[in-house]
This record gives structure tokens, C-alpha cells and sequence, in this order.
């Protein structure tokens, strides 16, 4: 039998995999949840998220892939190997390639679980020269809510650990700049990474990042779009009836 929150990993997997949703089809995108000080569940390679089962769910340790971050020049067997060897069940299957990235933000503060997927709309974007000014900006309450003032930008990098390294480059200066952590991470030309407390909170931030995106590709068609002054962006975010709104969400 799963864990509880094993069970809430799968949940949230099979939600985000979900054909009808375009968010990840095939193989397509990956899930994680912080298991105990120590250790993570992360997706297994080469599975599918709509499907995925208990046994496709790998259990890693923290302490072997958080150093990889401040590795500078790793061949791809020595990934590899790393990857192999921070499962605790020597026997379960590969880990994502993408692990590395799931390990840091586990590390982050708060954060219970995380979601990878590749949704179509979003991805219009993040493959055009607009992607900044969907990261950056906001249009209407709900993106706020779900998806927080703005979003972290990834520049195009290649998978696995160079990537894990540019998410922690650029989370670490949107924390920075906005002295708040993200909920959403954009990354060009590859797709969309949430994170939060609860798997229902990084569900909620994928779906209204890519209901987001189809506004603006929309509203885009038609000369805009007409985004929220930093006033606007601002009062909604610090308003308490929306807050209510947060909790009740689990956000």
C-alpha cells in the first residue's frame, strides 16, 4: 500500500497527466513531494504521469544530488551514476533525469511538492519572444492568487543538471528581488514548473498558468494584452479576503 504521501504524489501525477488537460502527454513532465528530512519521491524515467503507479515513484536521498549543484563539468555517466545511487531502494527504477532540480526546491522553505509538465498553451509562449512578458507580468486576479505576483524566467538550458543549476540561479534572484518564493517557474522553450505546500496548491498553479497563457495568447490576437499596473498587482496580493481565498485553496 502507498504512503499517504505517495498517494498524494500519484494524485497529483495523474491530475497533471491528464490527456484532456494538454498540461503532459506520453512521457512528458515530472512530479515530486518531500518524503522526510532526508529523503524525496520523485517520478521514475521514462514513465507517464496520467498513469503512473506506486512502483514508478522513486525514492532518493536529498544529500546525494543537492552537491551535484556545485559541480561545474559532470559527464553524463557520472549523472548517471549519481542519479542511480541516491535511491534508497537500490532496486527501484531510474529517477528523472530531472531529479536534481525536484531535490532543490524540496529544499526550499514550505515546499511539500512540486510539478513539471509541458502545457501547450504555455508552451506558444515560452517558444516566442513574449516569454518575458508572461513571466513578468500579471492580467487578472486569479493569476495572482494561484501563481503569485510573477514568475521565475529560465533561459533555454539543457536538461538534467545544468538545468537544475540554472532554476536555482534564477529562483534564487527572483527571491531576491521579490523577498517572496515562486510559485510558478517558466522555463523557454521546455515548459512550466509549480511548487508548493500541497499537491492541490502546485495543481492549482499549473492549470491557471496555462488558462494564463491562453489569455494571452487571446488578448494578444487582439492588441494586448492589458496588464495589471504594479498597484493593481500589489493590492491584490496583499488582500485579506484573497488570502481567505489561499487557505481554503491550500495554496
Amino acid at each position: 500500500m502507498p504512503t499517504p504521501i505517495t498517494q498524494d504524489l500519484l494524485t497529483l501525477s495523474r491530475e497533471i497527466g491528464r490527456e484532456d488537460r494538454g498540461l503532459a502527454i506520453l512521457g512528458e513532465g515530472n512530479t515530486s513531494a518531500r518524503v522526510g528530512d532526508d529523503t524525496f519521491a520523485v517520478k521514475a524515467s521514462g514513465t507517464c504521469l496520467g498513469t503512473l503507479k506506486t512502483e514508478d515513484v522513486v525514492e532518493c536521498r536529498l544529500a546525494a544530488l543537492l552537491p551535484l549543484l556545485d559541480k561545474e563539468s559532470l559527464t553524463d555517466q557520472q549523472i548517471e551514476d549519481a542519479l542511480m545511487a541516491a535511491r534508497v531502494d537500490q532496486k527501484a527504477k531510474k529517477p528523472s533525469v530531472e531529479a536534481v532540480f525536484h531535490a532543490w526546491l524540496l529544499s526550499l522553505p514550505g515546499i511539500k511538492f512540486v510539478g513539471h509538465g509541458h502545457p501547450t498553451a504555455a508552451l506558444q509562449i515560452l517558444c516566442s519572444p513574449r516569454a518575458r512578458d508572461f513571466a513578468e507580468h500579471r492580467m487578472f486576479p486569479d493569476e495572482i492568487v494561484c501563481c503569485n505576483i510573477a514568475s521565475v524566467l529560465v533561459p533555454y538550458t539543457d536538461p538534467g543538471l545544468k538545468l537544475a543549476q540554472a532554476i536555482r540561479r534564477q529562483t534564487e534572484a527572483f527571491i531576491k528581488k521579490h523577498q517572496r518564493q515562486p510559485r510558478v517557474i517558466l522555463m523557454q522553450n521546455h515548459g512550466v514548473i509549480t511548487l508548493g505546500a500541497s499537491w492541490q496548491s502546485v495543481l492549482a498553479a499549473m492549470l491557471i498558468a496555462e488558462k494564463a497563457a491562453k489569455v494571452f495568447a487571446g488578448a494578444a490576437a487582439m492588441g494586448g494584452p492589458v496588464f495589471f499596473t504594479e498597484q493593481h498587482v500589489q493590492r491584490i496580493a496583499g488582500r485579506p479576503d484573497e488570502a481567505y481565498r489561499q487557505r481554503a485553496l491550500k495554496m
